[in-house]
């Protein structure tokens, strides 16, 4: 009951902060479900990367969600939806398959420096300026596949990349948060069937994986996280966010910090 108990209030706390920034879904499921799968029996070596696979396949609902959210504030610019589109397939399936090369320690390192960078923009707002140029093919394919594999590793939405390299090509931050949160649909889809490809065959003695996918924890998170990302969605178009931008990023430090000492 413990556990179900965490996969809800995880998924709800997640699923609201994605709506609200179009970043932060993966940077609270997955040092959670590090430390639930550390207590289930599973191997060692296995950990970090079913976290990595089970945030991913959550953030695929988070992302339907919160993306119709913003869709009916008429946010999302689709167009340059399509445009990162192939980029992020190909860097989202390859980042799944280097990330399964990877020892669990290295890996829990990366996704505890990367948490740790969130955490210090969130605290200092730093965002790029806006420059008066046009998204071309070959930038928004290179910058997609970069999003696409980074993400993939790490186990989040994307949110964090995205908005900013959108932002700098002149579009608004609200567009950019909601044609994020559409991004993050693409990476979480392929970047789980990555790591389901990868996993495939593992003796994780659980008949509840699919690969690196823990099944169980996908099907309390999911319809949690579903439900609270349109929340964070509508307060995102309605009230200042500062507040819960810092403690957002207090909390994002916290558990950089216990990754680390992990």
């Amino acid at each position: 009951m413990t556990e179900v108990f965490l996969y809800i209030v995880t998924g709800a706390f997640a699923g609201f902060a994605a709506g609200l920034f179009g970043v932060g879904g993966g940077l609270i499921i997955v040092p959670v479900l590090y430390y639930i799968f550390s207590t289930q029996g599973y191997d060692q070596q296995h950990l970090m990367h079913m976290a990595v696979a089970t945030s991913l396949a959550t953030i695929v609902f988070t992302s339907i969600s919160s993306t119709l959210a913003h869709h009916k504030k008429q946010a999302v610019l689709w167009p340059v939806v399509l445009l990162l589109a192939p980029g992020i397939i190909i860097g989202a399936w390859f980042g799944g398959m280097f990330s399964s090369t990877l020892d669990t320690k290295i890996l829990t390192s990366i996704f505890a420096i990367f948490e740790l960078l969130v955490a210090t923009n969130l605290l200092l707002q730093k965002q790029p300026g806006q420059h008066q140029t046009k998204i071309n093919t070959i930038t928004a394919t290179a910058g997609g596949t970069i999003i696409g594999f980074i993400s993939t590793i790490v186990g989040i939405g994307g949110g964090t990349m995205t908005v900013p390299f959108l932002h700098w090509f002149n579009i608004s931050m609200r567009s950019a948060v909601a044609t994020s949160a559409a991004c993050g649909f693409p990476i979480a889809l392929i970047g789980t069937l990555s790591f389901i490809y990868s996993g495939w065959g593992l003796p994780l003695s659980d008949t509840a994986t699919l690969g690196y996918l823990q099944l169980y924890a996908l099907m309390i998170i999911a319809p949690s996280s579903f439900i609270f990302a349109p929340l964070g969605a509508k307060l995102a178009h309605s009230i200042a966010e500062k507040t819960l931008r810092h403690s957002f990023a207090f909390v994002l430090l916290l558990l950089s910090i216990t990754m680390f000492l992990s």
